[in-house]
């Protein structure tokens, strides 16, 4: 564990040499786990070539002592965050130019980085260390399979109870009680329950509608494990399947199978994205997908890469990625069927194994 904070560190700090700059303040969270361990919700890390200097306040002195370890030194404030960055920024010789993850930093605090502007000069950046997290080492991966045995546990624990006469949010709330009974640590997302003509409504929230025999009901949900995600979806019918969700369901299912088999580090997110459209698009179905293919999983539901038609960059060994492809009609409902996989060298691996089949509950 250690020696491989110590590698994160040691890359990002040869990354800001690459871009000019002296230090880097963070303050996404979980970047800031990403290189120190520390999974508290109040932090701020400050990287250079002088090391790791992590500051948060007194409710997590004894959390981050043991979290954090030789990772980074840790301040513990009685007051602001601020105080102790800007100590610690005082306490560096020869930094001047400091990044700043302008897509994490409220207004604010960014207000706070004009007043000391006499002192440092601020630049901002952009996913310095988000690019570090896109390849997953093998701890990454185990912890990912794990959230995804957890994910695909609860599946088959909630379909048995599922049926008509429930509401969405009664079945969100036994999904979710079946999660933590896996083991989940949380959620990654409020887990998505769309039934009906709701179910074409790609990111739905659970409602308080009743579920009718008949109805397609699209399932959306992860689970976490030391910190990282899992997300998959599977739509069922409850009761039995028409002509209709069967023809849509077998494209879907086509589809994602043809992009597990197909997606691999190297290709373009734009070309991992027409595995699955280019399907839907010969079945008729092109402007019923109306999302892109998938994104990449880890410590964050949705992290780089993606898989998009305006993905340009390839995928990079390592990444864990989601395939979701869905075929969405208003008015009538939708079906997603999704899985997390992970590029290796070898080749795509499957993370969440759960039948594909359609389950029609009796």
């Amino acid at each position: 564990m250690a020696d491989r904070r110590a590698a994160r560190l040691a890359a990002l700090v040869e990354a800001l040499g690459e871009v000019h700059l002296d230090a880097l303040l963070l303050s996404s969270l979980a970047n800031v786990r990403y290189l120190t361990g520390f999974s508290g919700t109040s932090a701020l890390l400050l990287v250079s070539h002088r090391g790791a200097q992590l500051v948060t306040d007194t409710r997590y002195a004894t959390q981050a002592a043991a979290e954090v370890g030789d990772a980074a030194q840790v301040d513990v404030q009685t007051r602001s965050l601020w105080t102790g960055v800007w100590q610690q920024l005082a306490a560096l010789p020869n930094v001047r130019v400091v990044g700043f993850e302008s897509s994490q930093l409220l207004h604010r605090d960014f207000q706070r980085l004009l007043e000391n502007g006499d002192r440092w000069q601020w630049r901002p950046t952009m996913e310095l260390v988000e690019t570090l997290r896109e390849r997953k080492d093998a701890d990454e991966v185990t912890a990912i399979r794990r959230a995804g045995r957890m994910a695909t546990d609860a599946l088959g624990q909630l379909l048995p109870q599922l049926r008509p006469g429930l509401t969405e949010l009664q079945i969100a709330g036994r999904l979710e009680q079946a999660l933590r009974e896996a083991g989940s640590e949380g959620f990654p997302f409020p887990s998505i329950v769309a039934s009906g003509p709701r179910s074409a409504l790609p990111h739905a929230r659970s409602s308080a509608r009743v579920v009718e025999r008949g109805d397609l009901v699209l399932l959306d949900f992860g689970a976490q494990a030391e910190g990282y995600c899992s997300d998959m979806t599977r739509t069922v019918v409850v009761g039995r399947a028409g002509e209709r969700e069967r023809e849509v369901y077998a494209v879907v299912r086509e589809a994602v199978e043809r992009a597990v088999a197909g997606v691999r580090a190297g290709l373009r997110g734009r070309d991992a994205d027409a595995l699955a459209r280019d399907y839907i698009q010969q079945r008729g179905y092109g402007d019923r997908f109306q999302h892109s293919l998938g994104h990449g999983l880890g410590l964050e539901v949705h992290e780089a890469p993606r898989l998009s038609r305006q993905a340009e960059a390839a995928l990079p060994e390592g990444a864990v990625v989601t395939i979701e492809p869905g075929v969405y009609e208003p008015g009538w409902g939708g079906v997603r069927i999704e899985d997390d996989v992970h590029l290796g060298a070898g080749g795509p691996e499957v993370l969440t194994h759960f039948t594909r089949e359609l389950q029609e509950l009796a």
